[in-house]
């Protein structure tokens, strides 16, 4: 699934091709996608001029000038794809076809059709189900080791499953939970309530780090993953730790024969890679 550098990666693609543009012609090619698409779908995006675009956790948000946002997800195989000229044959996963006034679209295609689609006021945006329980952004200033060790504080799931929770800290995923943890030299296995002052102060860095080298990569490259340009983004040459088990800890003086490298182990149903070495 499109973790944040991935999704932010789309949102800069997307606001460079629809910011300030009206969508002259909205294409419904089916009635929902993972859930349900609202009522009215079509009839309240075309004519809307588009006014800003950012994002929310790992939700792209459309900002229109009725007010209302088209609140976005990816899922795991959702893609963005942006063109010049009408979209004369659209391809069978082609769900969503937004085109505008300057000639140009952008097509939501996903395959698997776990990603997501709502209309909702911007008065209401904070209350909506998917947003309202949301921790803060890893990447704003406000974000601090003192904001995440009140927010752990006396946890005893691991620090791995902690920063994945939605409700602590909003956006990070397994790969990069992964790279920022070795980063920190924490290891993912921590009671999350022992991550408390200097430890807090240092993985908060590492996250920021880790997520903004990734953005400015393009994002990492997951199967179905590819940016609006249709360019692959190409963060994983960069990483660390993850999918790298066995292989030589980078940057640790470890014996490899000693410590067998990186390892592997599974949490919550995902997979984590760590070095038991570097990682306390």
């Amino acid at each position: 699934m499109p973790e944040l550098p991935e999704v932010e990666t789309v949102c800069r693609g997307l606001a460079l091709r629809l910011e300030g543009r009206r969508l002259a012609r909205v294409q419904q090619r089916r009635k929902d996608l993972r859930f349900p698409l609202p009522r009215g779908f079509v009839g309240r995006l075309e004519g809307r001029r588009v006014v800003k675009i950012d994002r929310r956790a790992k939700y792209i948000l459309i900002h229109l000038d009725s007010d209302e946002i088209l609140l976005c997800h990816l899922g795991m195989s959702g893609r963005m794809l942006i063109g010049i000229g009408p979209v004369l044959e659209p391809e069978p996963h082609d769900h969503i076809i937004l085109e505008t006034d300057d000639g140009g679209h952008v097509r939501f295609n996903d395959a698997r059709r776990f990603g997501m689609m709502d209309l909702v006021s911007e008065a209401s945006f904070a209350r909506h189900k998917l947003i309202k329980g949301l921790g803060p952004e890893p990447l704003d200033e406000a974000f601090t080791g003192a904001v995440l060790a009140a927010r752990i504080e006396g946890k005893a799931t691991s620090i791995k499953a902690a920063i994945l929770d939605q409700r602590v800290v909003a956006g990070i995923g397994n790969i990069y939970a992964s790279e920022a943890l070795f980063r920190a030299g924490l290891s993912p296995k921590r009671k999350a309530g022992t991550v408390q002052g200097g430890r807090a102060d240092k993985l908060v860095d590492a996250i920021k780090a880790v997520l903004s080298e990734a953005i400015a990569a393009g994002g990492s490259s997951l199967r179905d993953y590819v940016q609006t340009d249709g360019e692959l983004g190409y963060f994983q040459h960069r990483w660390a730790v993850y999918e790298r088990e066995t292989k030589a800890c980078p940057g640790c003086d470890c014996d490899f024969t000693a410590t067998g490298g990186i390892r592997r182990l599974t949490q919550g149903g995902r997979s984590t890679f760590y070095c038991p070495r570097r990682q306390r």
